[in-house]
């Protein structure tokens, strides 16, 4: 029975292949490295956001994935180079025969199919990731005063951390400071009439200002930092109310790292297609060159022209009988129908 998908490869055909395949394979493990150097960034960088985002969020599975397809890919990558090397040499391509087809099943079914994996998901998950940070920024803001709150002692730090590292302010601008009660109780003095006259005029009685934390200054400013009364033209008569962002940082965390950790999965989701578009190659190369090098003997310049093949022949007929087969299991037995008795015969009256 015919092969499928036969390629005829005589010698130099065969020499070009394994030549060609030796150089993919290098570039194969190097992009394999590369999807790890990017996807442990990625996790590294989701692990130090990780009070900022949602505890519900999937993308943290994205770098996960690539990680593992990284290491699949690095792995076939090498293994293809010291194949391809060792099949130019006819006395060290023995020991690869018994090895190379498995090799070849583990890495389309396992490497392949983790880099198709995490191709998907690079394109899936981000879209999850605004919700994420809305809700985990809404959090972070909510507990700011919590500094004696066990399981949120360390929630200002980090927030005011996170608005100097990556120069923001608040949710979306830095009005958002001006809802939350962003300083503790334990820091206002009870018997301050104005304090007292802020809280009852509050519903949920919360003390709430039109000011913003130290870490919302942009200490490149010339001039003094004002992080009060900013919505009071009159307290500020030498500052603009209408331009705080000489004073503050203009932009909302969540915009400021959605764009961040997008341009970071934009890059891991291009070196996956990548390495995803290599793998194939090489699986592909590798399987013609084992084939034909099976025809030979495992002799890479035995004499004759062979031909390699992706499946061998009756493949398809032994795939149809099995469809047929189980197509026939499903089928309902028929019910027998039970004999009839025979009729008993009376006996004639005399």
């Amino acid at each position: 029975m015919a092969a499928i998908l036969p390629l005829p490869l005589p010698l130099q055909a065969r020499i070009r292949l394994a030549q060609g395949l030796w150089l993919l394979s290098w570039l194969l493990a190097l992009a394999g490295g590369l999807t790890l150097i990017s996807s442990g960034h990625l996790l590294l960088q989701l692990w130090h956001l990780s009070p900022f985002l949602d505890p519900t969020c999937s993308f943290p599975a994205l770098p996960k994935t690539a990680l593992a397809a990284g290491a699949a890919a690095l792995g076939t990558g090498i293994v293809g180079a010291g194949a391809t090397r060792a099949s130019l040499d006819a006395a060290r391509y023995p020991p690869w025969r018994g090895v190379l087809g498995p090799i070849l099943v583990a890495g389309t079914v396992g490497g392949g199919g983790l880099l198709a994996l995490a191709v998907c998901l690079a394109l899936a998950l981000p879209r999850g990731l605004d919700a994420a940070l809305e809700s985990g920024l809404r959090t972070a803001l909510d507990h700011y005063k919590d500094t004696e709150v066990p399981g949120h002692c360390n929630g200002k730090r980090l927030m005011d951390e996170l608005q100097l590292e990556y120069h923001c302010c608040g949710r979306h601008s830095y009005k958002d400071w001006f809802t939350v009660q962003w300083v503790s109780s334990r820091y206002l003095d009870p018997d301050n009439q104005d304090i007292i006259d802020q809280i009852q005029s509050n519903v949920e009685g919360l003390y709430l200002i039109d000011g913003v934390p130290f870490s919302c200054c942009n200490p490149h400013s010339p001039r003094p930092c004002v992080q009060n009364q900013l919505s009071t033209m009159q307290a500020h008569p030498l500052s603009d109310p209408r331009q705080p962002n000489l004073n503050l940082w203009e932009q909302g965390c969540h915009g400021v790292l959605l764009r961040h950790l997008w341009g970071l999965a934009s890059t891991l989701a291009t070196v996956l297609g990548i390495t995803f578009l290599l793998q194939v190659l090489v699986l592909l190369g590798l399987r013609y060159l084992q084939t034909a090098l099976e025809g030979l003997g495992g002799a890479i310049d035995g004499e004759g022209e062979t031909q390699g093949y992706l499946f061998p022949g009756g493949l398809k007929e032994m795939l149809k009988s099995a469809f047929q087969q189980g197509l026939c299991a499903q089928r309902p037995v028929p019910e027998e129908v039970p004999p009839e008795a025979p009729a008993e015969e009376t006996p004639a009256e005399a």
